[in-house]
């Protein structure tokens, strides 16, 4: 036999193989790998709607919701068109600039230290004042107003149980457990809607009866409230409010909510960290879209149970006398928080009460747990290491640990100031906050990403003129106290008198004009520093070359890191984001780090790690979830 022979007889004879056949392992394999595919995507966007809804959005949004109607909603709504923003623009610009925290990618993008400096001790600012202390006084409310217990005692057992696995189990056991408190609280909440809407007698009877909500008293001596502080909003069933009249004016609802609708889905820390935990585009567009089918859900969960409650209990809800007010919540002009916790206790039998507590303690635990994570790695990954840039990962570790400790500390310490506080406004008074902060940061994100023209004096004055601007405003407004309907502010017109949105759509424009202006009188930053870190660049197959940042920080840091000193440890990065693409084993030479180097440039340059299945499965859940959309601003306009 010859060796053609014997070769031919050894191999494949291709026509006899059918092409077609598949074995039962491979078809389990395959579905494996698609309910992989599916159950992290799950995971992220269920993680970040925990995170995100937290106790005051059940006790603040149902609040407005008693008040002034569907509105508030749409500012939920006005956040799922960002989140196409995020999937497919953001997300993929932050995975290809390779970083861990926002502010990390401001400093690759301008080479500026210090404005890297500036936003982590800003977004520091706002997850403390915006978020830990706000979720902690609504949880303590809720708990006092539902089962008039030990707010210091119950508040300091969820912090410390939070605290622990937050400490112990990194972002890996934040997110996983999210995933298992936001099943808990679509459940409770989707219970409670369900009574709350059988005892109105549906949603037909919630559009009668709402109109008819006025307490008792409105007056007491001679004094008599204002017909606007105890009406019902005629418009209340619509999100597109008068642009003069309306708790939220339409023209402040479509321009001013978008600039804290982009920071929120694009720029903040807490929402963007779920996102670089994925393993693919997939799972980062597919957790997008989950958290923008669960966002639609607030209006009806929420808000709308609000507003049966001040069906079901006008007297205590919309109370306006202050007498009355002070007897049921303690407050001075309205006891609107008390929407929620109201139905919780009437409507709900005995035995499923402590489900809604389960429900509004989870959404607590969510929300302080990822903001304790974001607030460490923010810390950790932009201040302390450039505090000492020579720490080992060891000691980056147990000090990420220990500021989440003393933001726990912090935490549990203002729990009696918070309990003896008048926060019947504070949910607005935070959403405030964010419309006089938020806007100049959204602007310097929006231009890093999109124009590459813009550089570090451009970013780093502008932002913080606009940062200086927005906190005039708020001091101001804070100073002499917020409009109420009686119109008793001592703030003057010309400063108070603009709404907080319509202030917010001009600071965003002020900075962003501010940032293009400074850049274009200035230097611009050259194309080979920008590979892959702005839009026009994204696919760039070309090697950049890193900015000096501590060449910029030299004359404000009495000790100057010299080039070359500073390493980014790897393992702790994974900690908060994906895994860095790893070398074959052996000796590392020169050619095999030339090898890794083009494997992670071009990993992410397109959509070489979305299967062709997937990218049209999220497409089309894009597509449907767009179409619910303007299905749902349409019907509530």
């Amino acid at each position: 036999m010859d060796s053609h022979e014997s070769y031919r007889r050894t191999t494949w004879n291709w026509n006899a193989v059918d092409l077609h056949s598949h074995s039962t392992l491979d078809t389990l394999l395959t579905t494996f790998y698609f309910l992989l595919v599916l159950g992290i995507g799950l995971w992220i966007g269920t993680s970040l709607f925990a995170a995100n809804t937290g106790s005051g959005h059940f006790i603040g949004m149902a609040g407005l919701g008693a008040a002034s109607g569907i509105a508030v909603g749409a500012l939920e709504w006005n956040t799922i068109f960002m989140l196409f923003i995020l999937g497919w623009i953001f997300i993929p610009i932050y995975i290809k600039a390779e970083v861990v925290t926002l502010p990390e990618y401001l400093r690759k993008r301008f080479g500026s230290i210090r404005l890297q400096m500036l936003l982590s001790i800003l977004f520091l600012i706002v997850c403390v004042f915006n978020r830990i202390l706000l979720e902690i006084c609504y949880g303590a409310t809720f708990l006092k107003m539902v089962w008039d217990i030990d707010i210091y005692q119950t508040s300091l057992v969820v912090l410390t149980i939070a605290g622990v696995y937050t400490i112990t189990g990194g972002l890996i056991a934040v997110a996983y457990v999210e995933a298992l408190q936001a099943g808990i609280m679509i459940f409770g909440s989707v219970l409670l809607m369900g009574y709350a809407f059988s005892d109105v007698g549906g949603y037909q009877g919630l559009l009668k009866s709402y109109f008819h909500a006025i307490p008792k008293m409105i007056s007491k001596g001679n004094w008599t409230a204002k017909t606007a502080c105890y009406i019902p909003r005629p418009d209340a069933f619509h999100i597109f409010q008068d642009r003069n009249s309306g708790d939220i004016p339409w023209p402040a609802l479509v321009f001013g909510a978008t600039s804290l609708s982009l920071f929120y889905g694009c720029a903040d820390q807490v929402s963007v960290q779920r996102f670089l935990a994925g393993k693919n585009m997939s799972h980062m567009k597919g957790g997008c879209l989950l958290y923008g089918y669960l966002m639609l859900l607030p209006m009806f969960l929420i808000v709308m149970p609000g507003m049966i409650s001040r069906t079901l209990f006008p007297d205590e809800v919309a109370c306006v006398v202050p007498s009355e007010c002070q007897k049921y919540c303690g407050a001075e002009t309205t006891c609107s928080l008390l929407a929620y916790p109201m139905l919780v206790t009437a409507v709900l039998p005995t035995g499923l009460q402590g489900l809604m507590v389960s429900t509004i303690c989870a959404a607590l635990m969510s929300s302080l747990t990822s903001a304790f994570n974001s607030a460490s790695a923010l810390f950790t990954m932009n201040i302390y290491l450039w505090m000492r840039p020579l720490a080992t990962e060891m000691e980056l570790m147990v000090s990420g640990r220990f500021f989440t400790i003393i933001l726990l500390v912090a935490t549990i310490t203002w729990i009696p100031i918070l309990e003896t506080a008048h926060s019947e406004k504070l949910f607005e008074h935070m959403q405030i906050v964010r419309s006089f902060l938020a806007p100049p940061i959204t602007a310097l994100f929006l231009l890093a990403v999109f124009c590459k023209r813009v550089n570090e004096q451009g970013a780093f004055w502008g932002v913080t003129l606009g940062i200086s601007i927005g906190i005039f405003r708020l001091l101001a407004e804070f100073a002499d106290g917020t409009r109420t309907c009686e119109g008793n502010s001592k703030c003057p017109e010309i400063i108070c008198g603009l709404h907080h949105l319509y202030f917010s759509m001009i600071l965003f424009l002020l900075s962003l004009l501010s940032i293009l202006g400074i850049s274009l009188i200035t230097d611009p930053i050259l194309d080979k520093h920008l590979h892959r870190l702005c839009w026009s660049l994204r696919n760039s197959q070309k090697k950049r070359v890193a900015l000096d940042p501590e060449m910029l920080w030299r004359k404000f840091h009495s000790s100057p890191v010299l080039p070359g000193e500073k390493k980014e440890p790897q393992s702790w990065k994974k900690t908060f984001s994906l895994p860095e693409p790893k070398s074959a084993p052996g000796k590392v030479t020169e050619k095999n780090m030339k090898a890794t180097e083009k494997t992670r440039d071009t990993e992410w340059g397109d959509d070489t790690l979305e299967k062709p299945f997937w990218r049209r499965v999220v497409n089309v859940g894009g597509i449907i979830l767009f179409v619910l959309l303007v299905v749902g601003h349409i019907y509530y306009a």
